[in-house]
């Protein structure tokens, strides 16, 4: 699943060097805290939200699938 996020969060930005995903597994959860260059947080957020909401929306999905949860965290 990190890979898919990391995919998903280069596809959206313009300096893919400093795109950095690290993940936090528990027993049922995973975190993935995302790092991109201050200049791309916006792109990733999107307007009202609406980017970063959409990638949450489809690690939810993919959590019921598999039975965990997912939570996508930006660090700036």
């Amino acid at each position: 699943m990190k890979e898919a996020v990391e995919k998903i969060i280069t596809a959206l930005v313009s300096d893919k060097d400093a795109v950095e995903v690290s993940e936090i597994v528990h027993d049922k959860s995973a975190v993935f805290q995302v790092r991109v260059a201050e200049g791309d947080m916006g792109r990733i957020i999107g307007r009202e939200g609406r980017t970063i909401k959409a990638l949450r929306s489809l690690l939810f999905f993919a959590g019921q699938k598999h039975g965990k949860r997912f939570v996508v965290d930006l660090v700036e």
